[in-house]
């Protein structure tokens, strides 16, 4: 599934890709064998793509009755992803079950024991061997699908393995967030795309950055006074060196007393528009 990040969405070393169209498969493992199968396979597909998710998205996910698929923003899901710390680890006969905390909630996850490891290897070892390098306080990655039982909901794992790189705990909640905002809020908009004011992004937007053509402070500006307004345009449109202008010369060129500009200056200053170079009286544009 491509979420349409202007194509600057790009894989990690962290091993989650949800948001990325393999939807955390192998590469082809999805695709259809022609266009026929195309139509058909598209809901399936999307259910099956790699959510990331926090917990209390788990926790909230909508399941209309007991046989359907759970739903996260109104969008079936079926395999997860999510990080959280481990409070509890139980070990039982036939799996090991993690309580996991990620800051916004809560939830089981349970880790089915491979009966042929228990049998050859004795339950002590099987169990070690499943949860190798999980520790109760250490944080964790949990690949799985997400059950109910007795009006129960726990998180049935493929895999789970320990967080080794603490920033990956901070890549996935922004992930999850970016998937979060791109099916409630839709795809960002493509570098340089009309916007709903009518201009592209570094142009005018109406009743948003209100004078014409003031870039990205315009909407800074629209608070501005009349003389502050002229003395950035100044600095915007006048010829200049990397030392920028000195008050003089703005006055010179927008007519406007020397005891004005330097209030307008003074202005432009306090909302971060210009910076001093050489000394206080010489400014430049601040770029965004």
């Amino acid at each position: 599934m491509d979420y349409g990040g202007g194509g600057n969405y790009s894989t990690t070393s962290y091993g989650a890709q949800g948001g990325m169209s393999g939807g955390g498969f192998m590469g082809g493992s999805q695709g259809g064998s022609s266009q026929q199968n195309a139509g058909k396979q598209q809901g399936t597909l999307s259910k099956d793509t790699l959510r990331p998710c926090t917990i209390k998205q788990v926790l909230d996910a909508a399941q209309p009755h007991p046989d359907a698929d759970f739903k996260i923003d109104d969008v079936e899901v079926q395999q997860l992803t999510f990080v959280g710390q481990i409070r509890n680890i139980s070990t039982q006969t036939t799996n090991i079950t993690y309580k996991l905390d990620d800051g916004t909630g809560t939830v089981e996850v349970k880790q089915w024991i491979d009966a042929e490891a228990t049998n050859s290897l004795g339950l002590g070892d099987a169990a070690k061997s499943a949860s190798s390098g999980l520790v109760e306080n250490e944080w964790a990655r949990v690949w799985g699908r997400l059950k109910a039982f007795n009006n129960r909901r726990h998180v049935g794992a493929h895999v789970i393995r320990p967080i080794m790189d603490k920033m990956e705990i901070t890549y996935h909640l922004l992930e999850a967030t970016y998937v979060h905002l791109y099916f409630t809020k839709g795809p960002l908009e493509p570098a340089g795309a009309k916007v709903a004011g009518g201009a592209g992004m570094n142009g005018q937007m109406d009743g948003g950055y209100g004078d014409s053509d003031m870039g990205m402070g315009g909407g800074k500006l629209s608070r501005l006074s009349a003389s502050a307004k002229r003395v950035y345009q100044c600095l915007k449109e006048s010829p200049q060196n990397n030392e920028g202008l000195h008050v003089q010369n703005i006055a010179a060129s927008t007519k406007i007393p020397v005891t004005e500009v330097m209030k307008a200056g003074d202005e432009l200053l306090a909302d971060s528009l210009i910076f001093t170079t050489v000394d206080d009286a010489t400014w430049a544009l601040l770029e965004f």
